[in-house]
């Protein structure tokens, strides 16, 4: 039974360097804690998920700009990069791109551990997708930043209903 871990979004704009910073995460913290799971789980896949903003008139509105190509959308610069399974998505929920499943199908995987920001967002929507889409979940509360601790709180009972686990 092949592992996966999931990191979501760690990107620039959300805990890269000031210029780029939106969200408020304790970034060194954080991703530290991202980079042990990955060190911890050698010779699993490592799949990273970017959260892209598609460029139109409604988004080039929004206080913070993730579009494609951008510096911003980049992967976080101390983060550790240990394989090129990197896929976009354009929702919360990374499943949203076919091409995920497809991939993790092709490696055997069964099940996923997600680490990454947010957990009241796009964490929480992906292991929501992953569940749907028949995999083992389990959510690492140490290497998951969280701003939206309301939404998570609301999702996370609904992940355990569903038979997630959380670390």
């Amino acid at each position: 039974m092949t592992k996966a871990i999931f990191v979501i979004d760690m990107q620039k704009i959300c805990v890269g360097d000031a210029h780029h910073q939106f969200f408020k995460y304790d970034n060194d913290k954080l991703v530290a804690s991202v980079n042990r799971v990955i060190e911890e789980n050698a010779g699993n896949p490592v799949v990273y998920i970017l959260n892209i903003m598609k460029d139109n008139f409604i988004n080039k509105l929004a206080p913070f700009k993730a579009f494609e190509g951008s510096e911003a959308v980049e992967l976080a610069d101390k983060l550790e990069v240990v394989s090129d399974y990197i896929f976009k998505k354009y929702k919360g929920d990374a499943f949203t791109n076919p091409k995920l499943k497809e991939k993790l199908d092709e490696l055997g995987v069964c099940e996923v551990e997600i680490v990454g920001v947010d957990g009241g967002g796009c964490v929480a929507r992906t292991a929501l997708g992953a569940i749907h889409a028949g995999y083992k979940v389990t959510l690492n509360s140490k290497a998951i930043g969280t701003m939206f601790c309301n939404k998570a709180e609301k999702y996370n009972r609904k992940l355990k209903k569903l038979g997630a686990a959380f670390k």
